[in-house]
């Protein structure tokens, strides 16, 4: 995790996304120890920061509830207690203030030790890291706020004497300028800003300065100038070759060929320039390489700009011919051919010219666009850099120049927020679009009207800047929300570029094609079948499905025209549209999905009976990969009238969906899949039948055909039916149809046959048969049977039956009035589930530790597991338990004479729950006796 708290206090996860913290008390408090991270914190001092000086009575309560809340944000593991206080674990440089202070120490190390171009670079990393007033959620904690911004103030001065060193003198004027009326009594900024401006050819200013703060002094202290600020004085009337010469340029007394001034901000690149920086002073070879549009040109330019020394800029966009490098790069360094003026002299090779000019220089040559003309100049950089013992190369492109000694350093697209990010300005995608369209319609600001709109521009562009300037170009002539509608056809939207950019550059058709006409055959084959993919593939899918060599997959990666996350490999979105295009040009779409069905149906015949295994944690993670592929697959075998496939897929993938709580997209898949088959039935895929109808009913809103269809499975399925294909429908039959009128009759033929059965089967039927025993009353033996099962599924290592069989032996004991052992076991289910990171069986498990809790008296306890409950079947669509969460929250309600609320709530558990599902009988019953007892308070009102 990393923690905020140079400003308002935040926790990012390991995935880079916020974690919800809770009110002010709980910040402060993470805010106090996140500043001794690491290290314990007193008690008394924590309450001094969180209360100060009038703490509450029973103040050590309110710490220790502050310190639960915390811990169920963060984790128990994360907040210690010792008995001198509390510690929170964490690394001091997940904690940015501590890491600002390690950044500040090195950055004030490298300035005293001569090297001012790595202190520029440090300091700014370090001072990019404050968001505004440190420790603002602790008020209380005054002094080392304080000490934190002085040390603030001490870094800036240190970076400005950086940057001073380096030679932007004039650059650094107006910013020294805020910084001493900010700050009028600090005589270093006065000091730096009479260097700065004798610097940039301005010694009489520079001498204004000085009179000016030495008035301040007398009249504010009575004291006179510091040495500091005396030595300054001194220096400009003496003018001092150290200071070096006064110069009126930008850029003092260094060469800056081929570099323009930039007419726009630089924007969400901080971390970046500050690594590059690092990466040039430790390496003469520095490539920068990302899809096109990433913002690779403007990085370069940025860092050559913040380099020490000479810089020579080299656009090789325009070069088309190989031959025309190396004159390419004499033309940038102003190095003309003599015998234009002089034809008697001997005409001498460019390359050799070049070799002559930079033999001895100190250089930073920045050669931009590479790709295109990758092999020679990768020739022209190794031998320059064997030949020039000064000289440093900056080179950009889609690819890496493949010479020994070479740093690579990808570009990736801005930082994207969630779609429901709180501050979606945190995120640098957000603030380029924001700045560039201030700059095209006036008075722009992402506010809270149209931040969803801006944000969904933003993640379907894959934050890439050059999209994102495109998309606020088109502020001219539509509105946001316009924008956000049009982004299904994104070529066509964005097509009005700068009229003096590159035209690979004026549209985003144009930047992609430019990567795709630099790719051989197999290549483009291998980009455009790959888009077949939803989620991207891993090298062995993608060879099957693509029937190419997965050797072209990495060498697309090389050309940064398809990205590694997490070792799937994966296009932008907007690579992905423009692929997908040449993939219906080229007529093999229908080809190519059903390959990619025909892999989908293999992994999932796989891997459905390992789900119920003891290694069902790691292939549930291999699905959760393919997720959004095997979603594609049925649809797109419903699509194409392959019925029979379809419906293989659809209940092989069942399980998966039912472990992770995938409720509406499957049933929505199940119901289209249902719809295309009509009347017809598969002969000897009755399972496979019955696993489509079961799906399409989970999401509760079942309409006459599908209840015709469900009781059509009790005739055509019987409830001892043994699966033979699909082992998991012998769980979902039952759970959907209801138990068989004759309970004594069904139990005996389980029972004959239970012996007979592979062991998850067996496991599962006898804790069929335990609800079986519980409703026919006979409960020693329902006991037993609940604990057989659990036995029997924690021997084969699987936790989601283990689930299933203790949370019904946990309803048995609550049915029964044992109140504390069935919250036991429903802790034990809630932990199974937790670790299976099963959401709806979490959802379940809370809410009969809820029950339990309600009936032993702890209703702001149970409240407590009610919420997180509701919150969960929300987002997964197990209207089932939102139904029970709703009746419990309404039940506790009214028993604390919260009428509206109680009812309001019991209503909305009514509305949601389903109808036609035997499993929710009692959640029926319950919420139909709420209501009844909010009709009669409501009367006796």
């Amino acid at each position: 995790m990393r923690f905020q708290i140079l400003g308002p206090t935040t926790v990012l996860g390991e995935d880079g996304e916020p974690v919800a913290l809770g009110g002010p008390r709980v910040r402060a408090l993470l805010t106090l120890l996140a500043l001794h991270a690491g290290r314990i914190v007193g008690a008394e001092q924590l309450v001094d920061g969180m209360y100060g000086a009038r703490p509450p009575e029973g103040v050590a309560n309110a710490l220790q509830s502050q310190v639960s809340r915390l811990r169920r944000s963060l984790g128990r593991d994360l907040v210690e207690f010792h008995p001198a206080g509390y510690r929170l674990v964490a690394d001091p440089q997940e904690v940015d203030a501590r890491r600002f202070e390690l950044l500040a120490r090195s950055g004030r190390q490298a300035l005293a030790g001569g090297d001012p171009g790595r202190a520029a670079a440090l300091l700014r990393e370090a001072l990019e890291l404050w968001r505004g007033r440190p420790l603002s959620d602790a008020p209380h904690a005054e002094a080392p706020a304080a000490a934190l911004e002085e040390l603030r103030l001490v870094a800036t001065e240190d970076r400005v004497q950086a940057d001073l060193d380096l030679g932007r003198h004039r650059e650094l004027v107006a910013e020294l300028r805020q910084l001493t009326a900010a700050h009028p009594l600090r005589e270093r900024p006065r000091a730096q800003l009479m260097l700065a401006l004798y610097g940039s050819g301005r010694q009489a200013e520079a001498l204004t300065v000085y009179d000016e703060a030495r008035k301040l002094l007398d009249d504010e202290l009575g004291v006179e100038p510091g040495a500091e600020l005396a030595a300054a004085h001194l220096a400009v009337l003496r003018a001092d070759p150290a200071l070096g010469a006064p110069s009126a340029s930008d850029s003092g007394p260094r060469s800056r060929q081929g570099l323009r001034a930039q007419l726009t901000t630089f924007v969400g690149r901080g971390e970046e320039l500050a690594q590059l920086g690092a990466r040039l002073s430790a390496n003469r070879l520095v490539t920068l390489i990302g899809p096109g549009g990433a913002g690779k040109t403007r990085l370069a330019i940025e860092a050559a700009e913040r380099a020490p020394g000479d810089v020579c800029f080299v656009p090789l966009a325009p070069v088309t011919d190989e031959a025309d490098v190396p004159r390419a790069v004499l033309a940038a360094l102003d190095i003309r051919d003599g015998t234009l003026h002089n034809p008697d002299r001997r005409v001498v090779e460019p390359l050799t010219r070049l070799l002559a000019a930079l033999a001895d220089r100190k250089l930073l040559l920045v050669l931009d666009n590479c790709e295109h003309l990758i092999a020679t100049t990768a020739e022209l950089t190794d031998l320059l850099l064997a030949s020039c013992p000064n000289l440093r190369v900056l080179a950009t492109g889609r690819e890496a120049l493949g010479i020994t000694g070479e740093s690579i350093m990808p570009v990736s697209p801005l930082r994207l927020p969630p779609p429901d990010a709180d501050d979606p300005l945190e995120y640098a995608a957000v603030r380029l679009f924001a700045d560039r369209a201030a700059s095209v319609q006036q008075g722009f600001a992402v506010t809270s009207d149209n931040a969803a709109h801006v944000v969904r521009i933003c993640r379907a562009l894959d934050g890439l800047p050059l999209a994102i300037e495109l998309a606020a170009a088109r502020l001219r002539t539509l509105s946001v929300p316009d924008i956000a509608a049009r982004l299904d056809d994104l070529f066509r939207l964005l097509t009005r570029g700068s009229r003096t950019a590159l035209p690979r550059h004026q549209t985003l058709h144009a930047v992609v094609a430019w990567s795709w006409d630099l790719l051989d055959e197999d290549e483009q084959r291998m980009a455009r079948r790959l888009t077949v993919f939803v989620g991207g593939a891993r090298p062995e899918a993608a060879e099957r499905v693509c029937g190419l060599p997965e050797e072209i997959l990495f060498s697309l990666t090389e050309k940064s025209l398809v990205e590694v996350v997490d070792g799937r490999y994966r296009m932008l979105d907007t690579i992905r549209a423009f692929c997908a295009e040449r993939l219906a040009e080229s007529g093999e779409v229908a080809a190519l999905r059903d390959a990619h069905t025909g892999y989908y149906l293999d992994l999932v015949l796989a891997t459905d009976p390992r789900l119920r295994t003891d290694e069902q944690l790691q292939w549930l993670e291999k699905l959760d990969e393919e997720s959004a592929d095997l979603s594609a697959a049925v649809r797109w075998a419903t699509e194409s009238g392959q019925l029979e496939l379809g419906m293989r897929l659809l209940a092989h993938v069942t399980c998966y969906w039912w472990m992770r709580g995938h409720r509406t997209t499957s049933a929505d898949l199940a119901a289209d899949l249902l719809t295309a088959l009509g009347p017809t039935r598969f002969e000897g895929r009755e399972e496979e039948y019955a696993m489509c109808v079961l799906v399409s009913a989970w999401k509760g809103d079942t309409d006459d055909t599908l209840r015709g269809r469900l009781s059509e499975l009790r005739e055509l399925l019987p409830i001892y039916h043994v699966p033979e294909r699909v082992e998991f429908l012998m769980m979902l039959l039952s759970m959907f149809t209801g138990p068989p009128s004759d309970f004594e009759a069904v139990y005996e033929e389980v029972k004959a046959r239970v012996h007979l059965l592979p062991p998850w089967l067996r496991a599962l039927a006898n804790s069929g048969t335990a609800f079986s025993l519980q409703a026919m009353g006979r409960t020693d033996q329902s006991i037993a049977q609940f604990q057989q099962s659990i036995t029997e599924f924690k021997a084969i290592g699987e936790r989601w039956g283990s689930v299933l069989a203790v949370s019904g032996l946990g309803a048995l004991h609550q049915e029964l009035g044992d109140y504390a052992t069935a919250h036991a076991l429903a802790d034990e289910a809630l932990t199974l589930a937790r670790e299976l990171g099963a959401t709806t069986e979490i959802a379940e498990s809370l809410c009969r530790r809820a029950d339990a809790l309600l009936s032993l008296g702890d209703a702001a306890g149970a409240l407590t597991d009610y919420r997180p409950a509701a919150e969960l079947s929300r987002r997964n669509g197990s209207t089932e338990i939102l139904a029970w969460a709703y009746c419990g929250m309404g039940e506790i309600a009214l028993s604390r004479g919260e009428l509206d609320e109680g009812r309001a709530l019991l209503t909305w558990a009514d509305e949601v729950c389903p109808g036609d599902w035997y499993s929710v009988r009692e959640t029926r019953n319950r919420i139909s006796a709420g209501l009844a007892e909010a009709g009669r308070m409501a009367g006796e009102r």
